[in-house]
């Protein structure tokens, strides 16, 4: 059980990690901790629990074990557009965080408004 409960904290300390950069602006290539592109948030938000990850989304996509959209858990990575070419991190209750683009900071969103939804892997292990 303190094994489960570690994880658990660690996929939420990453999330936590991430939401004390909301508002921060996009900048493509930056990983913080001021501004960030997508794939630059994740780096910086799992830098935060010991994680290092590559920079880039695509290569993310293919880390960790892939999960099903209904079975997502906090700190799970969603990918979206075929080829890949954006990453998020999921908070839970349907919402992810993520640097959106140039012409739209760091924010959380709705998973289904966002749109585009690709995959979604687990980088911690459950």
């Amino acid at each position: 059980m303190r094994c489960l409960a570690s994880r658990v904290a660690s996929g939420a300390s990453a999330v936590a990690a991430a939401l004390t950069r909301i508002g921060s602006p996009y900048v493509w290539g930056a990983a913080g901790p001021n501004a960030f592109d997508c794939s630059g948030l994740v780096l910086y938000a799992y830098r935060k629990i010991g994680m290092k990850l590559p920079h880039s989304s695509r290569t993310l996509s293919h880390r960790g074990k892939k999960v099903s959209k209904k079975n997502l858990k906090v700190g799970d990575l969603v990918f979206f557009y075929t080829p890949v070419h954006h990453v998020a991190i999921y908070i839970g209750n349907g919402k992810i965080v993520h640097a959106r683009n140039p012409r739209a900071d760091l924010d959380v969103s709705s998973l289904k408004k966002y749109g585009h939804y690709s995959s979604a892997r687990r980088i911690i292990k459950w």
